[in-house]
């Protein structure tokens, strides 16, 4: 018997809990990007800094998310 489930798997699940650091700080970057667009006037200065910095919070988190997860065991 052929099952098709709509649902995502538990794997599914898992992956995107585990990529959702990146996901929410991308969404950051988003949101930065559109009020720096719609400022009246141009973006500012303070608009260009939270867009630097959600760019370099995209690239940290990237990195953490990207990294392999080690153990580390402390010496006795």
């Amino acid at each position: 018997m052929d099952r098709h489930t709509d649902e995502p798997t538990a794997a599914d699940l898992a992956a995107i809990e585990a990529e959702w650091p990146l996901i929410e700080a991308e969404l950051s970057l988003l949101d930065a990007e559109i009020r720096a667009l719609y400022t009246d006037g141009g973006p500012s200065p303070l608009d260009r800094r939270r867009i630097r910095r959600a760019e370099q919070g995209v690239m940290r988190t990237a990195a953490t998310v990207g990294s392999p997860v080690t153990s580390t065991r402390l010496a006795a």
